[in-house]
């Protein structure tokens, strides 16, 4: 069971990594990318209502990595 959360914590912090790659070099209706998005938006949403872009930036893919990492580790240590 740890290995598997291990596996999916893994698997969706490279997806918010290849979300935001690809939002720099891919076209929003691209195929690939609406199916990347169509998984990490509704996890990236709720995080822009609290977490001000600055300068420009959006800071809220990293805390989004920070969180899965947080809970992973906590659920991993429950089992």
């Amino acid at each position: 069971m740890a290995s598997a959360i291990y596996l999916l914590t893994r698997l969706l912090s490279f997806l918010v990594i290849i979300h935001v790659i690809l939002s720099y070099l891919m076209s929003p209706y691209h195929p690939i990318r609406q199916t990347i998005d169509s998984v990490v938006e509704p996890m990236l949403a709720p995080l822009r209502g609290l977490i001000p872009s600055a300068g420009g930036l959006d800071f809220s893919p990293l805390a989004l990595i920070l969180i899965i990492q947080l809970v992973g580790n906590l659920l991993i240590n429950a089992f």
